[in-house]
């Protein structure tokens, strides 16, 4: 069986809304590594109605993210994929994280083709539901036109 590593900053954290993605062995295995922060900076947002967290791809601007390290395999990648709609939502690529000073190659999802006034929007370096709640309406109405709108350049 073949493993990897995926960084998780958003809802898919332990003790966020949509951890449960995780945590659902029907879907392959994951197993936490720890708590890690990307080695390279980028700008995460909370946006939309649903207040979602977004990663754009726009490596260099923002803050070093601070996330959870997760080995999973294959079927929960895929899995993933799933929630993220990769590849026309978010795009997954491999970036370095750090947890405890060793480094970890991760995959990790990003907004791609973004509309570029979404880095006029305030960046965290950590996203929490506590602090800003999440829509759970999200997950059913995040592949409609009208949210693509919102973020993608078409």
């Amino acid at each position: 069986m073949s493993f990897s590593y995926v960084f998780v900053y958003g809802t898919l954290k332990q003790n966020e809304p949509n951890h449960h993605w995780m945590q659902d062995k029907s879907q392959g295995e994951a197993k936490f590594v720890g708590r890690g922060q990307t080695m390279e900076k980028y700008p995460l947002i909370i946006f939309t109605q649903y207040n979602i967290p977004m990663l754009l791809e726009s490596p260099g601007t923002g803050n070093n993210i601070v996330g959870e390290v997760w080995k999973i395999d294959q079927t929960k990648l895929e899995h993933l994929d799933i929630l993220e709609e990769h590849p026309n939502f978010y795009t997954r690529k491999l970036d370095t994280v750090k947890v405890e000073g060793k480094e970890y190659a991760c995959w990790m999802y990003t907004m791609h083709n973004f509309k570029k006034e979404l880095l006029e929007n305030r960046m965290i370096s950590e996203y929490s539901s506590n602090i800003i709640p999440y829509n759970p309406a999200y997950v059913e109405g995040k592949g409609s036109l009208n949210l693509v709108q919102l973020v993608k350049e078409v």
